[in-house]
């Protein structure tokens, strides 16, 4: 704009005191709450929960009052961050605000607590969420039920199960396959296979993850032949298991050393088109590696890094066929194979080194205490910049009162004391302290 003509504007505008916010639209506008709450929703997404709180004060100080949506996403931004105690404050703010929180505020706390191994306290929350008179759905419902059973709350899991039927609020299949897996930890096998009749008599269709969690703990349980009346069932009712059903049956008859009928399963699940998992592979590669036939195991190794796409082994891959290679002697090959594991970009992990320990202690003679083989590993893996596994190979050694050697000690001292890194080992040393 021409600066004469906004002169002469400012000017008329100024003899006319309600055309004020004319004058702001001829400047720049004022931001209002939407503005902030897509800045906000930025910076909280990106965890600079700082920036964010600075913007909430300048959002008091331009006259737009924070609302729903700013709550929400300042608590969830706090949950993302584990600053799960100060989103329950901003919760009571919020109330205190006369903002009236929705089941999204709700849930992201209660999530949040559960899954930093606070059910109880998501607990809490979901009952003053009742008290409130708000509608708990299924999400939060699932979210607590999930976190009691896995910190082994059973009788609380129980009530909490037992008051949401009462209120009238209709399991789905999500929420019984968590009740289902809940009763099969807690050994409750009758139970759970009694849930499962009450849901396919409730008209739902039992999905992959419920009849998973009942194979798997009648072979947790011994009871293989009960596994396979099931899967059975499965096949009558026209279920098509997925590649976890399949993984789980193969995994349990492989244990029990069933390794013919963990053949016909493994057959018929590439027949079904189905692409074996890098569990599946290992699963079955140690049923072979467990029955002596470690060449069998190496050939599924092979196929897995040959597959479209290929199927990259784990860290617990190599070390099923290292620990075969050990037990028969063949140390050369299970060195030519850790080689392979490292130059795959695989870190060697605890087992690894107590595999190749107990093998130097065990079949050479002398016996040799592993100190220069660690020593080499750890070298190995700071040169390449893999600091996370040369650490946890240290921590082997001095476990196993085994002093690296003043090289080995210099790389870690170099890559940890670093400030940010100092102020993060700090703070592990004050947490494992606290708790």
């Amino acid at each position: 704009m021409d600066p004469t003509l906004k002169l002469r504007f400012r000017k008329k505008f100024s003899r006319q005191p309600q055309s004020r916010d004319l004058i702001n639209a001829i400047e720049g506008c004022f931001p209002t709450s939407v503005t902030f709450n897509v800045l906000l929703n930025g910076l909280c997404k990106k965890g600079d929960l700082a920036r964010a709180s600075k913007l909430v004060d300048n959002m008091f100080l331009k006259g737009c009052l924070p609302n729903e949506v700013t709550y929400n996403t300042l608590i969830h931004g706090l949950c993302l961050k584990g600053k799960l105690d100060k989103a329950i404050q901003l919760l009571k703010r919020m109330v205190d605000s006369k903002c009236i929180p929705n089941d999204i505020t709700y849930g992201t706390i209660i999530n949040g607590l559960v899954k930093a191994g606070r059910a109880d306290d998501g607990v809490q929350v979901l009952n003053d969420m009742k008290e409130r008179g708000f509608h708990v759905n299924m999400h939060i419902y699932s979210s607590v039920l999930n976190g009691l059973f896995k910190e082994e709350k059973y009788d609380e899991a129980r009530r909490v199960w037992k008051e949401m039927m009462e209120s009238g609020c209709k399991p789905n299949e999500v929420v019984y396959g968590v009740l289902m897996d809940g009763l099969c930890q807690e050994g409750r096998y009758h139970e759970a296979e009694e849930i499962l009749h009450e849901i396919t008599n409730n008209g739902i269709i039992p999905n992959a993850f419920i009849y998973s969690s009942l194979l798997r703990s009648y072979f947790r349980s011994g009871s293989s032949e009960k596994a396979l009346s099931i899967w059975e069932d499965m096949q009558n009712k026209d279920f098509a298991p997925n590649e976890f059903c399949y993984s789980v049956m193969i995994q349990g008859l492989c244990k029990e050393g069933k390794l013919e009928e963990a053949m016909i399963l493994w057959n018929d699940m590439l027949r079904r088109g189905l692409m074996p998992d890098t569990v599946s592979y290992s699963t079955l590669i140690y049923g072979h590696c467990n029955s002596g036939e470690v060449e069998k195991g190496l050939e599924l190794f092979n196929e897995m890094l040959y597959q479209d796409p290929p199927c990259q082994p784990d860290v617990i891959t190599y070390n099923i066929i290292l620990n075969a290679l050990c037990k028969r002697g063949s140390i050369a090959r299970a060195i030519d194979f850790l080689n392979i594991m490292m130059d795959r970009g695989c870190d060697p992990d605890p087992v690894t080194c107590n595999i190749f320990l107990k093998v130097l202690r065990e079949k050479f003679d002398p016996p040799k205490d592993g100190k220069e083989f660690l020593d080499e590993l750890v070298l190995r893996l700071f040169k390449s910049e893999r600091i996370h596994g040369a650490l946890r190979i240290l921590e082997v050694m001095l476990q196993k009162h085994l002093p690296p050697v003043a090289l080995a000690w210099e790389r870690a001292v170099h890559n940890l004391c670093k400030p940010r890194k100092v102020q993060t080992s700090i703070g592990r040393c004050w947490d494992c302290l606290i708790r």
